[in-house]
């Protein structure tokens, strides 16, 4: 009975992540009255729930904007209305729109797909409802960059596709799966680089599985310093695929080391807010080497997260080490980000060094297999 229940949560799953095409939020965080949509290519049918589609041809244009707790719709194809609702929805795969905010900051981006827009609590919302490659393509080139070994691009895309499935459902209740900001993953509409769509479509449905068969966790950050994290040390949750990797690939690249001067009274005073007790003259306040990542930085019985000093004080990364120089306490560091994961910059160096992303991946994430989304099991909530 338990197995027969466990098998139909698998095949719900695999079902639910499989079955069609993928919700985007866009423009999350973004406060704007209106925006413009405007035919790129193809032709879009524009439904309000209210009656027959008007059909918009390339180059047509339809603003959206807030009135009230209602939407205004205007177009050249129709005349103005109000509506609780709009949906702007394609006729084939190749048809893509582009779409700007309007307001103080402007910004208009591409994208494919269909694009619905309601109000909710004085908001605008604005859903991207997309193929899931496509919108892997846009994620890889928002969060991998460009001009890069297509490996690389592989690599970042079994991530993109991992973390999408993953957090599949994170705001189901919201009426959509995933934003288009860091909260879940950074998306700046579809991408024309036909290297990273061909990294999508050469890794499609690809994913990176636990032992047991559940979606990991795909951290990632830009360059671990020559060390990575345990994921305990930084988030203190213990995940058998994140630990600590020595990675020598990054360590010549442009993000692996970084420095921060304060002064001797600054630093010492940051100590004591954060609970240091003891001799404010004690020279060991002002010298601490950390040659291999350290979880804390301890003084006598006194300890504080590195992670802590990182947020405080806005720096790099949390792999740094502390020396006096005259009245001045200089904070030499390594890498930028959290650590924890895959190092972007040192999958760049092995992809040029001839690794492949299955390689590349098994290298930072300990103990994984990559296989299809099929074979992925839900885990049980």
């Amino acid at each position: 009975m338990i197995r027969s229940r466990t098998l139909i949560l698998i095949f719900l799953f695999v079902h639910l992540v499989t079955s069609g095409q993928v919700k985007i939020r866009l423009f999350t965080g973004r406060s704007s009255g209106s925006v413009s949509f405007t035919v790129s290519e193809g032709r879009y049918e524009l439904y309000t729930f209210n009656g027959e589609p008007v059909i918009l041809e390339k180059g047509s244009l339809v603003l959206i904007s807030k009135s009230g707790d209602r939407l205004a719709v205007k177009s050249l194809n129709v005349s103005g209305f109000l509506c609780d609702s709009v949906l702007l929805k394609s006729t084939s795969e190749q048809d893509k729109f582009y779409l700007r905010i309007n307001g103080n900051d402007p910004v208009r981006r591409l994208y494919s797909g269909d694009l619905k827009c309601l109000p909710d609590m004085g908001t605008l919302v604005i859903i991207n409802i997309c193929d899931p490659e496509t919108y892997i393509a846009g994620v890889v080139r928002t969060e991998g960059g460009e001009k890069k070994n297509i490996e690389y691009f592989k690599t970042q895309a079994v991530i993109a596709r991992t973390y999408m499935y993953r957090h599949y459902e994170r705001h189901s209740s919201d009426g959509y799966n995933l934003c288009d900001n860091t909260h879940c993953q950074a998306y700046n509409g579809i991408t024309s680089d036909s290297v990273i769509k061909s990294a999508a479509l050469e890794t499609k449905g690809m994913v990176i599985l636990a032992p047991d068969s559940t979606l990991v966790n795909s951290a990632f950050h830009s360059n671990c310093g020559g060390e990575t994290a345990a994921s305990e040390d930084v988030w203190l949750t213990d995940q058998s695929y994140l630990k600590s990797v020595r990675d020598p690939y990054c360590t010549t690249s442009r993000n692996a080391s970084w420095q921060k001067v304060l002064s001797g009274e600054d630093w010492i005073n940051y100590l004591v807010r954060s609970g240091y007790k003891g001799n404010k003259e004690d020279p060991v306040l002002l010298n601490f080497s950390q040659q291999k990542r350290m979880k804390d930085l301890i003084i006598g019985s006194y300890s504080i997260p590195l992670r802590q000093i990182r947020e405080q004080l806005e720096l790099r990364s949390s792999f740094f080490s502390v020396s006096a120089k005259g009245d001045s306490v200089i904070l030499n560091g390594r890498g930028y980000g959290h650590g924890v994961g895959l190092c972007q910059e040192g999958a760049m160096v092995m992809a040029t060094k001839g690794f492949d992303y299955r390689q590349i991946i098994n290298f930072y994430y300990t103990g994984v297999v990559l296989a299809d989304i099929k074979e992925a099991k839900s885990e049980e909530r």
